[in-house]
């Protein structure tokens, strides 16, 4: 690999690269497997020796540790072009869907995207400041799901308003909110999960038809003060989708 190449490369661990050159990084064997098999197109591909031979340009794994952004460096990396995904102006009332207003941590949105994929849920709808789904860290916590579940970001508060207009349930994660466990539930919607530390915005909330409470079972004053987002999530679709039964 050139200088100018590997600089390239590593320069997409930065949004803003990524944002203009509509490129994504890539690594392990598996993952990329996946992608060639769904038909997304791989820009670059470099490899070690017996890895995706005839394929990729072989690199020796000093170069691919200049390139990784792995704390271990994977045995192969792909700089992937971004698929392009058009979002309707309101949710689809035929299919559950997924919002998520302001999640920051990649690892976390990576891991709802996972989530996502195994109950079912086609489409995440994001706030323009919740973390960028193509971020190193959250591509590799989706474990290939990414390539299945379509993220769209816009502005989250008037595409829910849009929703809740058109005759949508719209679900909030709220602390106020009803015991999800004794409330009737849709097996369609939108379910809104919110930020880390500041949950779910104001101007988002004023279009929830429900607002939903996990209950903590813990003894009082002796438990944990909340859950990840990530895991609220999984709770929340297992929920929704045990109710389809």
């Amino acid at each position: 690999m050139t200088k100018a190449e590997i600089q390239f490369v590593r320069s997409l661990a930065d949004k803003r690269t990524r944002d203009e050159e509509h490129l994504f990084l890539a690594e392990g064997d598996k993952l990329i497997a996946e992608i060639i098999a769904s038909g997304w197109k791989i820009r670059h591909l470099y490899a070690l020796e017996g890895h995706f031979e005839g394929r990729a340009e072989q690199i020796s794994p000093k170069e691919m540790e200049r390139i990784s952004q792995l704390k271990t460096a994977s045995t192969s990396l792909a700089v992937v072009e971004q698929p392009c995904h058009m979002a309707a102006k309101s949710a689809p009332a035929t299919a559950l869907s997924l919002a998520l207003d302001g999640v920051q941590n990649p690892g976390n949105l990576g891991t709802i995207i996972r989530l996502a994929d195994w109950f079912g849920v086609e489409d995440i709808y994001c706030s323009e400041d919740t973390a960028d789904c193509f971020n190193p860290k959250g591509v590799q916590a989706t474990m290939g799901a990414i390539l299945r579940v379509r993220v769209h970001y816009l502005p989250l508060a008037d595409f829910l308003r849009r929703t809740r207009e058109s005759g949508v349930e719209v679900y909030g994660t709220m602390l106020d909110g009803q015991n999800i466990y004794d409330v009737e539930l849709a097996p369609t919607g939108v379910i809104v999960m919110g930020n880390e530390g500041r949950g779910v915005s104001r101007e988002c909330a004023a279009s929830f038809s429900q607002r939903l409470l996990i209950p903590a079972y813990s003894v009082a004053g002796q438990g944990s003060e909340s859950l990840n987002v990530a895991m609220a999530t999984g709770i929340v679709c297992a929920e929704f989708r045990l109710r389809m039964r």
